[in-house]
């Protein structure tokens, strides 16, 4: 809890305290003192859990960015809805509710019985290396849709949220908008994503270059327009996720690369959002850490992940679980006293 001293205080008071030598149970200390400052509570909960995975294309996988289609992208859908992905796996595992949604395919899933919402207005982003991603009112559109979802998870009764993501291209909208965001130079953000070579790699980073000095020159600065200009529809949805997940109360776990792009975008918009956010992991992709530097958090793993659909974050789960139930149910010294 920002600026609550007292609160602190109260916190590490609790820690130091319980039925263990001070610190013996390392960073996931920290991580218990931080589930106790976003819940503002010394007995914080992990459950119920939900995550919404959003999922729309790119037009500026044209540009020889990636190595695959963008077909591929309805396909990883197709399996996400089945419940079969690493997201869905993972989810399943450890009880966390787990929904897909399009904010943006190029074609929807068009199955009678398909299980993915269908929120798209715009079918794929464009190719932000020559036009802007998205126009203002598209914009408008996937934020609400993002802002839905978390509404209605806070509403089933959910304290915890992660937002996942799904769109063959992301990692180029997601490392353009790091790079504005937070001024790093793009070789040092520009990483393999789903497994390019050492040529598409170049390519890669010629586009994000590109399309920074293209948003650059004409003058845009707010996160809208960033957003609109270099980012994504699933991002922008990630984006009004988190801000009215964190308006709600929920805790957010934050996952890799494209979703802690999405949370610069909420961070930036209304920075009391940051405040509400956990960082479960770090990717091993380089434009990830320069993300979790600006927004100031430390990730909970290092996995060497770089799946994406909010993977990172579900591993992350049972070690929030963990120190939720440390902080709750151990016992206190004074306990131990009493015996």
């Amino acid at each position: 809890m920002t600026g609550d001293h007292t609160f602190e205080d109260q916190i590490a008071n609790r820690l130091a305290n319980l039925c263990k030598p001070i610190g013996s149970l390392g960073d996931l200390e920290q991580v218990a003192a931080r589930l106790c400052e976003i819940q503002k509570s010394l007995l914080p909960v992990t459950r119920p859990r939900h995550i919404t995975v959003f999922a729309a294309d790119h037009g500026v996988t044209c540009e020889g960015v990636t190595a695959w289609p963008s077909s591929v992208t309805g396909a990883v859908v197709d399996v996400m809805q089945r419940g079969r992905s690493a997201s869905g796996v993972f989810a399943r595992e450890l009880k966390c509710s787990y929904e897909v949604v399009d904010v943006g395919l190029i074609a929807a899933i068009g199955e009678a019985d398909s299980a993915v919402i269908n929120a798209a207005k715009r079918r794929g982003a464009g190719n932000i290396l020559r036009i802007p991603a998205m126009s203002d009112a598209e914009y408008e559109h996937v934020w609400s849709a993002g802002a839905t979802r978390a509404r209605l998870a806070c509403e089933a009764g959910n304290v915890l949220l992660i937002g996942g993501e799904m769109g063959i291209g992301n990692t180029t909208s997601a490392s353009c908008l790091i790079g504005l965001f937070t001024g790093s130079e793009v070789d040092t953000i520009v990483g393999y994503g789903a497994g390019i070579d050492e040529n598409a790699l170049i390519r890669k980073r010629q586009v994000v270059k590109s399309t920074i000095e293209r948003v650059r020159a004409i003058g845009a600065t707010s996160a809208k327009e960033l957003a609109c200009q270099a980012g994504g529809l699933e991002i922008v949805a990630l984006a009004g996720f988190y801000t009215e997940g964190a308006r709600l109360g929920a805790t957010l776990l934050i996952d890799g690369l494209i979703a802690t792009a999405a949370a610069l975008i909420a961070v930036r918009i209304d920075p009391s959002v940051r405040d509400r956010m956990i960082a479960g992991h770090r990717s091993t992709e380089p434009g990830h850490l320069a993300a979790l530097e600006q927004l100031a958090l430390f990730p909970v793993l290092d996995l060497k992940m770089r799946l994406g659909e909010g993977s990172g974050a579900l591993a992350a789960l049972p070690i929030l679980d963990l120190a939720a139930a440390m902080v709750r149910e151990m016992a206190t010294l004074d306990e131990l006293k009493l015996q």
